[in-house]
């Protein structure tokens, strides 16, 4: 592996991160929350850092699908260490190690938190907060494949590690025009969110900050109670609506956007995904009725809002679904590890893999049947490619594997069996919010450093779908 390009490029990366910590400034000097100099120090200290690894490891290779697995692992993890900055300079966040979790939840999008008070907290540390969700959300990799060119390497490499799901697709034949036209539709979308919260009665910061999570199906808020702090059923439908878009494969909103909005109902894998939507708001609604909401309308209003936020891996809550009947908590907890679909910004296993699962298992079992039948497995009429099958599979197994060993580890740290097994559920789908003491109304400031620790390297496999992190484990990688 190149390791002087994979530098570099890491150290093009940080700049860009400095650059990104500047943003909340101009709110700080606004509010003035005090925390300016904390984003100052904090962008020096990362673009000097960026600009010693850019010019010192100086180098005409090309990249290589090694050096494309690697920058992006790594990239998450520096901008966690450094993104984490901020809150120790601040004094928001005192602990290193919980610094590095509240970052590396942000970018992930996971949404975890360990503030036990956030409001009353500076304003521009908050936004900050919020822009790492909108940040990695999309993937900050995919971002800086438009000024790639610039340093002169190509960027299918780093596409391929970090788009979400099973297969990556290209929009338009250069890789930068790709990333340009999907962060077109993210901006779009974003603004357009941020204009909607505004006429609900929200304030500029917080329509963004809330946008920048919703967008992001990232889930940090600006207030303790989450989006239920403002008791707004217009604001509940509105970002129950754009988490559901957040779901939805980006490359169908492009399309959409040109006028071809009936590519949403061809598409399979997105009738699933609302299939699931429905089902599951119906279900949640049926069991809360006459036990919990009177009303139907604020039994749908809040049904449809956490089913969306759980199943879109948002975390966003308006209801201590704890309070719920047991299946309905069986149900939550269900979709926590669906997730969205492929190319979204949620996480999860993903809609388009558990659909081929199922596919999968159909034609295994109609062999069974017809032992002489040749049946393949097929998406919207295409046969699904081998490897690609394999591919999922082999994702499936080591999702599970991770949940369960990660889980033995929480357990061991001293939390009870829901508690530990819905702590690495919803860091490793990227949710945030579980059950048990990390439930809707908790959080994670309670658990052990080492069991931290554990939950960060989830939120980071779970971000970057487990085979980006795991191949750098494999010698063979490092070798010529």
């Amino acid at each position: 592996m190149n390791v002087r390009l994979t530098l570099r490029l890491l150290g093009a990366l940080l700049i860009f991160l400095a650059g990104t910590l500047l943003f909340p400034v101009p709110f700080s000097l606004y509010f003035g929350d005090g925390a300016t100099a904390a984003l100052l120090l904090s962008a020096l200290l990362s673009a000097v850092a960026g600009a010693t690894l850019f010019f010192l490891f100086r180098t005409e290779n090309e990249l290589s699908l090694r050096e494309g697995f690697a920058v992006v692992s790594f990239s998450w993890i520096l901008f966690s260490a450094f993104g984490a900055l901020p809150f120790l300079f601040s004094g928001t966040i005192s602990n290193p190690i919980d610094a590095v979790f509240e970052t590396m939840s942000g970018f992930t999008t996971t949404g975890a938190t360990i503030l036990t008070r956030i409001e009353g907290l500076p304003e521009s540390i908050l936004l900050w907060r919020a822009l790492t969700h909108w940040l990695g959300g999309m993937g900050i990799i995919v971002l800086s494949l438009a000024i790639l060119p610039m340093l002169g390497v190509g960027g299918m490499q780093l596409f391929k590690a970090e788009v979400p799901g099973p297969t990556a697709d290209r929009l338009k034949p250069r890789i930068q025009d790709t990333a340009k036209l999907l962060w077109g539709v993210y901006v779009l979308l974003t603004m357009v969110e941020t204009l909607l919260l505004m006429l609900g009665g929200m304030n500029f910061y917080e329509a963004l900050c809330h946008a920048f999570a919703t967008l992001a199906t990232g889930g940090f808020s600006t207030r303790n109670a989450s989006v239920g702090a403002f008791d707004s059923s217009y604001i509940d439908w509105i970002i129950t609506l754009f988490m559901f878009l957040a779901g939805v494969n980006f490359s169908l909103h492009y399309h959409a956007l040109r006028g071809r909005w009936r590519d949403f109902w061809k598409n399979e894998e997105f009738r699933c995904y609302l299939g699931i939507t429905l089902a599951a708001t119906l279900l949640l609604v049926i069991a809360n009725q006459g036990r919990i909401y009177g009303s139907l309308i604020d039994n749908l209003r809040y049904s449809a809002f956490q089913a969306t936020s759980i199943l879109t891996t948002t975390g966003f809550g308006t209801a201590d679904y704890e309070q719920w009947p047991v299946i309905a908590q069986y149900l939550l907890a269900f979709l926590m590890f669906i997730g969205g679909c492929a190319g979204s910004t949620g996480g999860g296993i993903k809609v388009l893999r558990i659909l081929l699962l199922f596919k999968h298992a159909h034609v295994q079992i109609f062999r069974l049947i017809h032992p002489r039948a040749v049946r393949l497995v097929k998406l919207g009429n295409v046969p699904v490619n081998r490897d690609v099958m394999q591919s999922i599979l082999g994702f499936f197994a080591l999702y599970i594997g991770i949940f369960v060993i990660a889980s033995f580890i929480m357990a061991g740290t001293g939390l009870d069996l829901v508690s530990a097994g819905m702590s690495v559920a919803a860091t490793l789908g990227n949710i945030g919010p579980g059950l048990g003491s990390v439930g809707p109304v908790d959080n994670y400031a309670h658990i052990a450093p080492f069991g931290k620790a554990v939950l960060i390297l989830c939120m980071l496999l779970g971000r970057l779908e487990i085979f980006t992190v795991l191949v750098l484990l494999f010698p063979t990688f490092w070798r010529k």
